[in-house]
């Protein structure tokens, strides 16, 4: 990933125009929707066996542990590894990371890479894919698009020559972005096969397959990627001023691991730390530095508080 370099410094949209859109096929929006429906159905099913009955632990401890495996696939891989080339890695964990992110239902890596790096060039302008402002029919339907609508209708627009071009270069994220749908179905029968054997029966694998599959799914989508897409570039605070329109929101820092300092993000694109003062919590950032520490990532990107004291801050809720 060292030509990613190039492409993290994309100049700003009034030097460039957004460039034709990808025409996305029938069979990716219908895959799409199930990606969306599927795991909310589970959510309802979820609610009603648990009526008046709680939660197994072990659901609940396998629910938690593939959230934070996953998760942090699209926060430390996709996102600030990938994307923004915040820190370096071993070849392993960059594949690694790169398989746990794809697992959550979110498209191919480097569908995903163009995709975001297409936001940042564009950010809350024309040619963002998923800009609540953009949308003419007001804030409300803004919302939708930017949380889920853009999945239906303009997922995987970006060009991905054009914004991964050394991903595209890459045979393994090739391979890896290839097959994305298989990968989503084999996290769903390990979760189905590990209930099996923890329970030795179906009730127990058909359990972990709801909660490790389908709801975690379901959770990571709506109250990481998809509500830092809406709600943080609605709602919230700006620490510092951008061109965009991009918010923190404290209370869906835990959720997203970190990504809902979204302002701080799009202040400072390849910082490795979202969560730039010491009560931001960034379980991402953290899980960098412990990698870090073990020798697992180099070059890892900081932004000194002397270069966030230069940008002019701005005070009260958005």
């Amino acid at each position: 990933m060292a030509n990613a370099h190039k492409i993290i410094g994309l100049p700003h949209p009034a030097d460039r125009a957004p460039g034709p859109v990808r025409p996305m096929s029938a069979a990716h929006r219908y895959v799409n929707l199930a990606a969306v429906i599927l795991p909310a159905a589970a959510i309802v099913v979820a609610g009603i066996l648990t009526w008046g009955h709680g939660v197994d632990t072990a659901d609940l401890i396998a629910l938690i542990t593939a959230y934070l495996l996953t998760g942090l696939g699209i926060t430390v891989g996709f996102h600030r590894l990938l994307t923004h080339c915040s820190f370096t890695a071993p070849r392993w964990l960059e594949l690694t990371l790169a398989v746990l992110g794809t697992a959550t239902a979110q498209g191919p890596a480097i569908m995903w890479v163009a995709d975001h790096r297409k936001h940042h060039a564009f950010a809350d302008l024309d040619g963002d894919p998923h800009s609540p402002h953009t949308h003419e029919r007001g804030i409300i339907h803004g919302l939708w698009h930017a949380h889920i609508g853009w999945i239906l209708k303009c997922h995987g627009g970006a060009d991905w020559r054009r914004f991964a071009p050394e991903m595209v270069d890459d045979r393994a994220m090739r391979r890896i972005s290839r097959w994305a749908g298989p990968i989503v179905l084999a996290s769903l029968a390990l979760s189905f096969c590990a209930g099996w054997l923890i329970d030795d029966g179906l009730a127990g694998a058909a359990r972990m397959l709801l909660w490790a599959g389908l709801v975690r799914i379901f959770l990571f989508q709506h109250f990481a990627s998809f509500a830092v897409n809406s709600l943080c570039h609605t709602f919230g605070r700006r620490r510092f001023t951008t061109t965009d329109q991009s918010t923190n929101l404290s209370w869906l820092a835990l959720p997203s691991l970190g990504e809902a300092w979204h302002n701080n993000h799009h202040a400072f694109p390849r910082s490795a730390t979202h969560g730039l003062h010491r009560s931001e919590l960034d379980l991402s950032g953290y899980v960098i530095r412990a990698l870090e520490a073990v020798g697992l990532a180099h070059d890892v990107v900081r932004i000194p508080s002397s270069r966030q004291d230069e940008r002019t801050a701005t005070s009260g809720a958005q």
